[in-house]
Order: structure tokens, then C-alpha cells, then sequence
């Protein structure tokens, strides 16, 4: 069946529009669904209340945020499913990532669960502990239970991934229990094991 050049065009135009509508009420949906669950970010307090600088700045690329442990659960409210480009600074009153053309993200150091390296999550996958995951609380106002989730970091130097790591451990509550830097000795001795 041939059809004529204007109506095969518009049939794909059509389509696409249609495609494009999907997608776009599927986002807003998950969008008002995120904001069920994650009503309102902490508010960055001002420089004094942060306390002392643990780490320099860190250039990054924010990935997204998902719930806990289902790293294909992006939450896409507070714009947290974006990935931009941030500068992370840790301070003694908790992580602040700085984001480009979407709303700053600061994690308080008593909501801190842990920070670990991890190969990827929803929107990106780099392999071999690529990206920096800080799992955090959010205590949301009028809600049960704190809601955990993980925020995804790419930094731009490796070097980077292991300061970070330490960094925002040494936020819990007792202190880092682990590291984000390699133990190469205990790696080895592992291996020649296996």
C-alpha cells in the first residue's frame, strides 16, 4: 500500500505527538507521586549553621535520586530524577550538592545512613564503583516513617570518589565504619584466594 508523501508524514507526526503526550503524562504522574512521598527537601542552612568545611569542593555530575535500595525507583519530584551538573561539598552539619538549573540538595549529618561507591543506578551506569551513592532519611513533615533514599554522584575525578566516601561516613552517628578507599593489600590476599 503506498500513500501519498503529505499523509505518510502526518500519520508519523501523529504518532510521534501521541508518543511524546505518553511519555509526558507518565513523568508528570510519577512526578505527583514523588511528591507523595518526598513533600519537601531540607532547607540549606545559612554558611555559619553548615559548621567547618570537611572536604573541598567536589565537581560532579548529580545522576538522581531513587528509593533506597531500588535503584530504578528515580524519584522525579523536587526535580531529584534531573541529572545536572554539581559541585558536593561536605560540611560538619551535613552534604550540600550545589546543582545546575534545578534545586540544591542538602543532606543533614543526622540523616546520613552511609556513603559507599557503587557501578550505577537509575539514569547511569559506569561499572566498577563509578559513582559516589549517599543513602539518606528524609524526615517528611506529618509522615510516619522517614523515607531513606540514595543519591547518586558521578565526580569528575576518581581521586575524588574515596575522599567523599570518608567524608560523609564520618557524618553517622559513631563515625565511618568503612572506607571508600582501597585497601589494595587486602584486595590482593583476596584474589590469590579465590
Amino acid at each position: 500500500m503506498n500513500l501519498p508523501m503529505p499523509v505518510a508524514v502526518g500519520i508519523w507526526v501523529v504518532i510521534a505527538a501521541a508518543l511524546l503526550a505518553i511519555m509526558w503524562f507518565g513523568w508528570r504522574g510519577r512526578s505527583r507521586r514523588g511528591r507523595a512521598l518526598v513533600p519537601a527537601l531540607p532547607a540549606r542552612p545559612d554558611d555559619a549553621a553548615l559548621g567547618e568545611a570537611r572536604t573541598q569542593p567536589v565537581d560532579a555530575v548529580y545522576v538522581s535520586s531513587t528509593t533506597a535500595g531500588d535503584w530504578l525507583d528515580r524519584v522525579a519530584s523536587h526535580d531529584l530524577g534531573f541529572r545536572s551538573n554539581a559541585t558536593v561539598q561536605v560540611f560538619a552539619g551535613g552534604v550540600v550538592v550545589e546543582r545546575e538549573g534545578a534545586e540544591d540538595v542538602f543532606v543533614p549529618a543526622a540523616d546520613v545512613v552511609e556513603a559507599k561507591t557503587a557501578p550505577g543506578m537509575a539514569g547511569k551506569f559506569v561499572g566498577k564503583d563509578g559513582l559516589v551513592v549517599v543513602t539518606w532519611r528524609l524526615v517528611a513533615t506529618g509522615a510516619d516513617e522517614p523515607v531513606t533514599l540514595d543519591t547518586g554522584l558521578r565526580t569528575r575525578h576518581a581521586a575524588d570518589r574515596p575522599l567523599l566516601v570518608d567524608a560523609v561516613n564520618a557524618l553517622r552517628p559513631g563515625g565511618s565504619t568503612g572506607t571508600g578507599a582501597r585497601d589494595d593489600a587486602a584486595q590482593e590476599t583476596t584474589e590469590e584466594n579465590k
